[in-house]
């Protein structure tokens, strides 16, 4: 089964679970309609109304950037890893005066 690797900051989303298991395979688009059906709360963190992955969500399949592969299309293998990495905003680490 493919596993989706939740990170911390959506682990309340998940029930508080950090990796799950999905049924589906075959496409990225199939497990996050699984997501969708099982987390619905954490699905709507990943994907917009239109069922896009959000632009501040990167998702990789197999170490793979989807948005680089195919996208909601990327192949999802019975072994595949699944990783959401939401976008991490804030000031500059260095450069701006501060030691």
């Amino acid at each position: 089964m493919p596993v989706l690797l939740v990170p911390g900051v959506l682990r309340a989303e998940a029930g508080g679970e950090s990796r799950l298991e999905i049924a589906a395979a075959g496409t990225l688009g199939a497990v996050l309609a699984e997501v969708g059906e099982r987390w619905p709360r954490l699905a709507r963190r990943i994907r917009d109304e239109q069922g896009a992955v959000r632009r501040y969500v990167n998702v990789y399949v197999d170490g793979e950037d989807a948005r680089r592969v195919a996208g909601l299309d990327t192949p999802v293998g019975g072994a595949s890893e699944i990783q959401v990495l939401p976008s991490v905003a804030g000031g500059s680490v260095s450069g701006d005066g501060c030691p």
